[in-house]
C-alpha cells in the first residue's frame, strides 16, 4: 500500500506541474487509489459529504462573497484615503499606508486575494506617480496581501479547525501574533529602502488646521471600513455570534456599505461580483471535496505513521524535524494554494506534530505562515501572479522586492512563530482557549 500511496503522490506532483485544474489533479489521484490502493469509492464518499455539510465550513464561502463584494465597494479606498493624511507626505509612508491597509483587509474578509485585488489599483498607481518604481510597488502591494491570510478571520484557519478538530477562535488567534510582526517589519523594511529612491515626489504637509478637517471628513467615510473589523472579530471574540455567523455578518453589512453608504456599487457590478463569488466558491467546494477524500485515503493508508516512522528514522531531535517540517510545507506551498494544502496535509502531519509535543493550536500558526507564503512564490504564487496583472509589471521587476521582503520580514516571522511558541499560543491562552 505505501508503494502504491508514493506512486500516487507522483501521479499527482506530475498533474500539479502539468497545470491540470486543481480539482481534477486530486480528482485524478484519488481514481488511481480506488484503482490500486482498493480503497471503497461508495463509502469515502459518504464520509466526505457528512464532513462537508459542515455548519463550519460554510464561514468560507460566506467570507469569500464578503472579500469579493469589498473589493468593488469602495472600502479600501477611504481607509486608504484615511491613513494617507497621518503618514502619506512623509517618505515611503505610503508604503506603510498600504501594508496596515491589507492587515485591516484581512482582518474582515480572510483572503489574500481579496488585499491585493481591493488595495492594488488605488495604491500601485498612486506609488508609481509619487515616483517609485513600479516593481516595487506592485511587489510591496503583494506581499501585503498575504496578511489576509494571517490576519483573523481567516478562511484557512477556518479550514484547519475543521479538519483537525481543533479550535477555530484558538486557531484565529494563533495566527495574528505572526501577522502583527509582519506588519511591523514589512512597514520598516519599506521606510529603510524608500530612502534610497531618489525620485520621490511628495505632497506638501498640510497646515494643522486642514489636516484636521481632513481627518474628519474622511475619518468619517473610512468609520463603516474601521468598524467591520470590530463588529466581526468582537462579535466572535465577544461570544455574540459564531465565525459562520460572523462570515454572513460581513456580508450583510459589506453590501449596504457599498450600495448606500460610499453608493460606489451599482445592480449591475454586484450582480457581476455575485457570480464571480460563486464561480470561486464552486470550483473551491469541488477541490475541498476531492482533496478531503484523498486525504482520508491516506489517512487510512496509515501513511502518517510512516511519516512519524521516517521523521524518527531520520532524527529525533525535535528542532531538526520541525525545520524539515517548515521546509516541507514551503514546498507544499510552492505547488498547491493555501487551503488544498491545509485540507491534505494537516491531517497527515498531525500525529507527528502530537508526538513531538507541539500545541495543535501552535501548529496551526507554523502550518498558515508557511502556507500564506506559498501564494506569492513561484511556481503556484498565485497571488504574485494577480498582483502582476494589477501592477502591469514583469515578473523581472517584481522579483527583488518580492525576495527581500520575504527574506528579510516573512522568513523570520515563520522561524520565530516555529520555535517561540508564546507567539502564536499568548493570545489563545488569555482567551481561554487552549487545552490544559
Amino acid at each position: 500500500m505505501l508503494t502504491v500511496v508514493i506512486l500516487d503522490v507522483i501521479l499527482l506532483v506530475f498533474l500539479l506541474f502539468m497545470n491540470v485544474p486543481l480539482p481534477f489533479c486530486f480528482g485524478g489521484a484519488l481514481l488511481f487509489m480506488v484503482v490500486f490502493g482498493d480503497v471503497s469509492m461508495q463509502s469515502m464518499m459518504l464520509w466526505t459529504f457528512n464532513q462537508t455539510i459542515s455548519p463550519v465550513l460554510l464561514a468560507s464561502p460566506l467570507f469569500i462573497l464578503a472579500g469579493v463584494v469589498m473589493g468593488g465597494n469602495g472600502i479600501a479606498k477611504h481607509l486608504l484615503n484615511f491613513a494617507d493624511v497621518f503618514i502619506g507626505r512623509l517618505k515611503g509612508g505610503i508604503g506603510v499606508v498600504c501594508v496596515t491597509t491589507s492587515a485591516f483587509i484581512g482582518a474582515v474578509s480572510g483572503s489574500g486575494f481579496t488585499g491585493v485585488a481591493a488595495t492594488g489599483p488605488i495604491m500601485i498607481p498612486r506609488m508609481v506617480k509619487q515616483g517609485y518604481p513600479r516593481g516595487y510597488a506592485t511587489g510591496l502591494v503583494t506581499v501585503s496581501s498575504v496578511l489576509g491570510l494571517l490576519i483573523p478571520p481567516s478562511v484557512i484557519m477556518i479550514l484547519y479547525g475543521w479538519v483537525t478538530n481543533t479550535s477555530i477562535l484558538a486557531a484565529f488567534l494563533s495566527t495574528l501574533g505572526p501577522g502583527l510582526l509582519i506588519v511591523v517589519l514589512f512597514s520598516i523594511i519599506n521606510l529603510v529602502w524608500t530612502r534610497k529612491f531618489k525620485n520621490i515626489q511628495l505632497e506638501e504637509p498640510l497646515p494643522r488646521p486642514e489636516k484636521i478637517k481632513l481627518v474628519k471628513t474622511r475619518g468619517l467615510l473610512a468609520f463603516p471600513a474601521l468598524l467591520l473589523p470590530i463588529i466581526i472579530l468582537g462579535g466572535i471574540y465577544g461570544g455574540i455570534f459564531t465565525p459562520t455567523e460572523a462570515a454572513a455578518v460581513a456580508t450583510i453589512v459589506a453590501i449596504p456599505i457599498g450600495f448606500f453608504v460610499y453608493r460606489e456599487l451599482k445592480m449591475k457590478q454586484f450582480l457581476a461580483l455575485a457570480e464571480e463569488s460563486a464561480t470561486s466558491v464552486g470550483a473551491i467546494m469541488s477541490m475541498i471535496f476531492f482533496t478531503l477524500m484523498l486525504s482520508q485515503t491516506y489517512v487510512l493508508a496509515q501513511v502518517p505513521q510512516a511519516i512519524i516512522d521516517v521523521f524518527f528514522g531520520i532524527t529525533d531531535n525535535p528542532i531538526i524535524m520541525l525545520l524539515i517540517i517548515n521546509v516541507f510545507l514551503f514546498l507544499v506551498g510552492m505547488i498547491v494554494n493555501d487551503a488544498t494544502g491545509m485540507i491534505l496535509v494537516a491531517p497527515l502531519l498531525l500525529p507527528l506534530i502530537r508526538e513531538l509535543g507541539i500545541d495543535p493550536v501552535h501548529f496551526a500558526a507554523i502550518m498558515g505562515v508557511n502556507l500564506a507564503m506559498g501564494g506569492v512564490t513561484p511556481p503556484y504564487a498565485s497571488i504574485l501572479y494577480l498582483g502582476m496583472r494589477i501592477g502591469k509589471c514583469e515578473f523581472s521587476e517584481i522579483l527583488k522586492p518580492t525576495l527581500v521582503f520575504l527574506l528579510l520580514g516573512y522568513l523570520p516571522v515563520v522561524f520565530l512563530t516555529t520555535f517561540w511558541p508564546d507567539l502564536a499560543l499568548y493570545l489563545p491562552g488569555v482567551f481561554g482557549l487552549l487545552d490544559n
